[in-house]
């Protein structure tokens, strides 16, 4: 369906389209006039209301129905629908989420990572959630203070929130212990280099007689996450401008005042215009085509890379990016605990990280009833005890909780790595970590990326003529807008 990446609604057709959907969510008996939560009523009931009320949510009900019940104990008169919406990356996803919402098929929560929140947010099909938290912060003081304020600045646009970060990814990377040791490397300290990573991947690299390569030294996928993008963040570049939204000081003031990790944030990520063609950018490309060329890195694929999965897997890759998520995925496959490990991404001429964080997002359906609801279960899905019973960390971690005090050995005893501390230092040690670039033109511009990136790898093109390209086509990207 990519097809539909370009694809806009003007606020007045999704609004109609989204209202049809949504008229039978009135939920007059459940929340007062000014949207405030009617107390319990006796017997831990606050719906006084019998009429059964449906709550639409973008996610897999297996993942979700721990939470989802949790809910409904309080409200017993809620019933949930669960849409599975799948795809090769996020991009694909947001782009079948639009043509969902276009057909008019009701919503109520969407489900977005950062390819996604501002593409939402822009369009305006995700909901403001600053009144709410003003009115609540109260009983959210617990969870900002245990959440790191980047990924609560990831998920702001113009000023505004959108999203309470639940779990998180950054870029580190991980590698295959027993190759390391038959390679004569230990444990890379937390400040090795770019020339620690090439020499280390050399000498994992085994090709036969014919000068194939039969062990890779490291290999990473075409997207936007992961992939190279951390090779031209840890050499001080990127593909876009970068700048800050004015505002958020109602969020930082009020929730984060003595941190100093919070210091000089604003509103939000904003990324005007590209760079794609920037030294930093060029230089960065042309060593991961180094990789391929010498036989260090495999030919790249599209998406997540199920093939290098199986290859790290079977002892036949010594590196690759991924991040928290990573650590279930690999149990599940069968990976004993000390048979990987993960650290710090290398460093170049800096050793800034890159992530992406994701949540349930408020449709904006402009039913203040189903749209309060919706913020109710976003507020009993953040909590410790609701996030601990959820799918995702329980029993086996499939991403890294947004929640410092959840980042423990014993989260990662069952599945490994060793080293777990490394994904929430990642943000801790270094502050100048920031989200992959992505705008409202998220969708169209990771296309391009993709495309460009292929066209560079391919051999088609140098990787100055591929970023040359990228940045002719992401200029007519951002003139066009959303």
């Amino acid at each position: 369906m990519r097809e539909l990446q370009t694809q806009n609604l003007s606020r007045r057709q999704f609004l109609q389209i989204a209202g049809l959907g949504s008229a039978t969510l009135a939920l007059a008996a459940c929340v007062a006039p000014g949207g405030a939560p009617v107390p319990a009523a006796e017997g831990g009931n606050n719906t006084a209301t019998s009429e059964n009320v449906v709550l639409h949510l973008q996610v897999n009900e297996e993942d979700e129905k721990s939470v989802a019940g949790m809910f409904k104990d309080k409200h017993n008169n809620v019933e949930f629908e669960f849409i599975t919406v799948t795809g090769i990356d996020h991009e694909e996803v947001a782009s079948k989420i639009l043509a969902m919402l276009a057909a008019g098929q009701p919503l109520d929560l969407g489900y977005a990572a950062t390819e996604a929140t501002q593409l939402y947010a822009g369009q305006e099909l995700a909901a403001k959630l600053d009144d709410w938290i003003i009115r609540d912060g109260g009983e959210l003081q617990e969870y900002f203070d245990d959440v790191h304020p980047s990924l609560v600045e990831a998920m702001m646009w113009q000023g505004s929130l959108y999203q309470l970060p639940f779990d998180f990814n950054a870029a580190n990377m991980y590698y295959n212990t027993a190759l390391f040791k038959e390679a004569g490397f230990e444990h890379p300290a937390p400040d090795w280099s770019k020339d620690d990573f090439y020499a280390i991947a050399q000498a994992i690299t085994k090709k036969n007689a014919a000068g194939e390569t039969e062990i890779f030294g490291f290999g990473w996928t075409n997207r936007l996450w992961g992939s190279w993008t951390p090779w031209y963040f840890v050499n001080g570049g990127n593909i876009l401008v970068e700048e800050q939204y004015p505002g958020g000081d109602w969020l930082w003031d009020a929730h984060y005042k003595d941190d100093p990790a919070a210091a000089d944030r604003g509103g939000g990520w904003n990324w005007p215009g590209p760079k794609a063609n920037s030294p930093e950018v060029v230089e960065a490309l042309e060593f991961v085509q180094q990789l391929t060329q010498e036989g260090i890195a495999p030919a790249i694929e599209l998406g997540g890379g199920s093939s290098l999965e199986g290859f790290f897997q079977s002892g036949k890759l010594g590196m690759i990016p991924a991040g928290g998520f990573w650590t279930g995925g690999l149990h599940n496959a069968g990976m004993a605990p000390d048979a990987f490990d993960v650290q710090l991404w290398p460093k170049w001429k800096s050793q800034r990280h890159q992530f992406g964080t994701a949540n349930f997002f408020v449709v904006n359906t402009q039913n203040s009833t189903s749209m309060d609801l919706g913020w109710e279960y976003i507020k009993h899905r953040i909590q410790k005890e609701s996030m601990e019973a959820h799918a995702w960390f329980n029993p086996v971690t499939r991403t890294t909780p947004a929640r410092r005090s959840m980042n423990t050995a014993e989260r990662y005893s069952l599945t490994g790595p060793a080293h777990w501390e490394v994904f929430y230092n990642t943000l801790d040690e270094h502050p100048d970590t920031a989200p992959i670039p992505a705008p409202p033109v998220s969708n169209p511009m990771t296309t391009a990326y993709t495309k460009y990136t292929g066209l560079a790898m391919s051999g088609e093109m140098t990787a100055q003529e591929a970023m040359d390209g990228l940045q002719k086509e992401l200029e007519e990207i951002f003139a066009r807008g959303v």
